[in-house]
């Protein structure tokens, strides 16, 4: 048969093929709703529909930075921004811009999506004189998804960074205030809230059923929360009396009866030689001192290095089954705990800490593999075998789920948001600090090997004994030439005399 000829049959197939199933060709590209953040339960935000192909590369220009997963709901791609509060339409499609409105504080929180409405959160993350987290007007807004006009907005007295979510005619937010906020979804009128005791920074409520879990920060101790939501009260709350920071921060992942977040715990003083590759000569003086002398009033103690940690709970009971130390490593500001999720049994995460991706066994809490990155403070997301991490270099990087052998690495722009890629048939698309949103096809990260550096902020040991000890030994032989030059005037005095 000629080329021609096929070309005639091939297109005749698929002429058949989009009349005998026309919800192909009718299909939209994303879901038709998105009720929490990262879509789904166990945070892997992906969408994979038959007969719908990726989409060219293509870059949507936003206004300011974009720290929140993009979301998709059918042809549209809805996006805020972190500074400015500008939210965003796109026609996922074709990268045109179709509506833009405004949230009047920061947006760190998707725009989740259910039946022609938008809702969104806004807040900051400074501090009132009570102590209540959050400064100038803090809320939910509700947008009509096609025009973006507001439908209503409800305020709060904390912020609502975290992503609200979506569940039965009701919007949940958690906030800055220490409460859970239930919200008529067609109205904006609220409900009732739940006292939670723990002021929630970024941890995105995850619903489950009929519960809804997250976690929360001060008054000490930490604390991780399952609401009841058919009673409206708190099931149970799990105390962490070592965690120090990172756990209202971290938005759980959930399967098979398995709640998995992370936080810091107080770890031990940086070495000296870490100490000198992070801030220099100066720094290793300060620090010595402070080790030499103790605590005081006049000599603060010593600053530790936190110690990055992972557990996993019980959804019924909030019993902890296990959990593992991550590792020690300079603290980092913002974000400060890496958000797992979870893909064929096995937990993934990243540590902006340690700089490197994990993978966990989701039962036994045996942990797989590790690989040496730089810092990464977002979820990553898996399809097919591989998982796609982030990193604050502006990386995608390709891994085996399996082996945690790394396939392919492409280079987008700036600083890619703390909120992570998603894939939606087979495009990963992601936010990204230089204002921009990247789509490119999964398979185009997988074929890259764009040129990455593994250089770290490592001295060479040789450097570091002769700036620190070559310095003292320096200082220490004037001392001693001093002193001998002392001895020796004085028994030219006493000659003398």
């Amino acid at each position: 048969m000629g080329t021609i000829a096929k070309r005639k049959w091939t297109l005749v197939a698929f002429i058949l093929s989009l009349l005998l199933n026309p919800t192909i060709a009718d299909a939209a590209f994303g879901p038709d709703e998105w009720h929490e953040y990262r879509l789904k339960d166990d945070k892997n935000a992906v969408y994979n529909q038959e007969g719908v192909e990726p989409l060219e590369a293509k870059t949507f220009k936003t206004a300011d930075e974009v720290r929140a997963t993009p979301v998709v709901a059918g042809d549209r791609l809805f996006v805020g921004n972190h500074n400015s509060g500008d939210l965003f339409a796109f026609d996922v499609n074709t990268g045109e811009e179709l509506w833009r409105s405004k949230a009047l504080n920061w947006v760190h929180s998707e725009m989740i999506y259910n039946d022609g409405t938008v809702f969104v959160g806004f807040g900051n993350r400074f501090f009132q004189e009570d102590g209540t987290r959050g400064t100038e007007e803090s809320g939910v807004l509700a947008l009509d998804a096609e025009t973006g006009e507001t439908k209503w907005k409800f305020n709060t007295p904390g912020e609502v960074m975290p992503t609200p979510a979506y569940k039965d005619g009701y919007v949940y937010a958690a906030t800055g205030d220490d409460h859970l906020y239930k919200i008529h979804a067609e109205t904006g009128k609220p409900d009732t809230k739940v006292n939670l005791g723990h002021t929630v920074s970024m941890s995105s409520p995850n619903i489950v059923n009929e519960q809804l879990f997250v976690g929360g920060s001060g008054p000490l101790p930490y604390a991780f929360t399952s609401v009841d939501l058919s009673k409206d009260e708190i099931k149970w709350q799990t105390d962490f009396e070592n965690a120090t920071a990172g756990l209202d921060d971290v938005p759980p992942a959930i399967d098979q009866e398995i709640v998995v977040t992370t936080a810091l715990e107080e770890g031990t003083p940086a070495r000296l030689k870490q100490v000198y590759d992070r801030e220099g000569v100066t720094a290793v003086y300060k620090e010595a001192i402070k080790g030499f002398f103790g605590g005081g009033d006049f000599i603060n103690e010593r600053k530790n290095d936190p110690r990055h940690k992972i557990y996993a709970m019980d959804t019924e009971t909030g019993e902890v089954l296990w959990e593992d130390s991550l590792g020690v490593g300079e603290f980092v500001k913002n974000n400060k705990s890496g958000a797992p999720i979870i893909y064929e049994g096995k937990v993934f995460v990243g540590s902006p800490i340690t700089k490197k991706f994990y993978a966990y066994d989701l039962k036994t809490g045996e942990r797989l593999w590790e690989f040496k990155n730089k810092v990464m403070k977002a979820p990553p997301v898996a399809a097919d075998g591989v998982v796609y991490f982030s990193n604050a270099k502006g990386f995608v990087h390709a891994m085996d789920a399996e082996t945690g052998e790394e396939i392919g690495r492409k280079k987008l722009g700036g600083k890619l948001a703390p909120s992570g890629p998603i894939i939606m048939n087979d495009t990963l698309i992601v936010g990204s600090q230089d204002s921009n949103v990247y789509a490119l096809p999964t398979e185009d990260i997988r074929h890259a090997s764009d040129e990455y550096s593994e250089a770290s902020q490592e001295k060479s040991l040789a450097g570091y004994f002769t700036f620190v000890y070559g310095i003292l030994l320096l200082l220490l032989a004037a001392l001693v030439a001093a002193l001998v030059f002392a001895i020796r005037k004085i028994k030219k005095v006493n000659k003398a005399t």
